[in-house]
């Protein structure tokens, strides 16, 4: 059997090339639904049965949980999590910001995370009590304790009620700190926790699929990750992410 981390990381190098491929190609932009915050394409599920293929080539008896839908044998207590473009919405208006995110949880304990920026390069790694790895090297997130001295990114989502939370926690935080960055990705906003480029990432409605690797990067980094569930969802949060030396919480 091969390597799941292997695996993982040719999946996400597979999809992200894909997506360089297409990205500010037009005609490849093809919407299949939209709402007045949000824009899904095409070219989210033909990443997301790209990494399907390649996933579940290597272990069929897996099940895939992603974006886009399900496969696989969904009894399976192997789990993988797949967010096939994280940054849509920066995809489609040609911001090269976005990634592709896989996980893979055992017993709904997540065991490993890749997170890949197909515009950078850059690929982070996590396995559970193994660390946290940017292209190879070693992470930890900032040492910074004092919010005067932080640059935190805040989500604002896409429902009025976790738009109007975030527009408070803006309001609440922007004052305190020395920046915040409202960047589009929620995947590399984590993974830039946990390389200590930011300090901490706070939305107040996020899904599974968006958040499942880099919260695994964070803490295998270092950090501190404060999840709330929302309306009794499995797979939606509120979720407070940081260095752990800051006093931020989901709620």
């Amino acid at each position: 059997m091969k390597n799941p981390l292997d695996v993982a990381i040719h999946a996400a190098k597979e999809a992200g090339a894909f997506l360089r491929q297409h990205f500010e190609n037009t005609d490849a932009l093809v919407v299949n639904e939209a709402s007045q915050h949000d824009v899904k394409l095409e070219l989210d599920v033909r990443s997301q049965s790209l990494i399907t293929d390649i996933l579940l080539g290597e272990f069929p008896e897996h099940a895939l949980y992603g974006e886009e839908g399900l496969a696989g044998n969904q009894s399976s207590a192997w789990q993988w999590i797949v967010d096939p473009i994280d940054g849509t919405v920066n995809y489609f208006y040609g911001i090269p910001h976005y990634c592709v995110s896989i996980a893979l949880r055992h017993e709904s304990v997540t065991q490993l995370g890749v997170i890949f920026d197909p515009m950078t390069h850059e690929l982070w790694t996590a396995e559970r009590g193994r660390g946290a790895h940017l292209d190879g090297r070693p992470l930890a997130v900032s040492d910074r304790s004092q919010l005067s001295e932080c640059v935190i990114t805040v989500g604002f989502s896409k429902t009025a009620a976790a738009m109007e939370q975030g527009l408070e926690r803006f309001q609440e935080l922007a004052s305190q700190v020395r920046k915040v960055r409202i960047m589009g990705s929620a995947a590399l906003g984590l993974a830039y926790v946990a390389t200590g480029r930011l300090d901490a990432y706070l939305e107040g409605f996020i899904s599974l699929w968006d958040i499942a690797a880099g919260v695994l990067l964070i803490e295998e980094a270092g950090g501190r990750v404060d999840l709330t569930n929302l309306n009794d969802s499995e797979d939606k949060f509120s979720i407070a992410a940081s260095n752990g030396k800051l006093s931020i919480s989901s709620k």
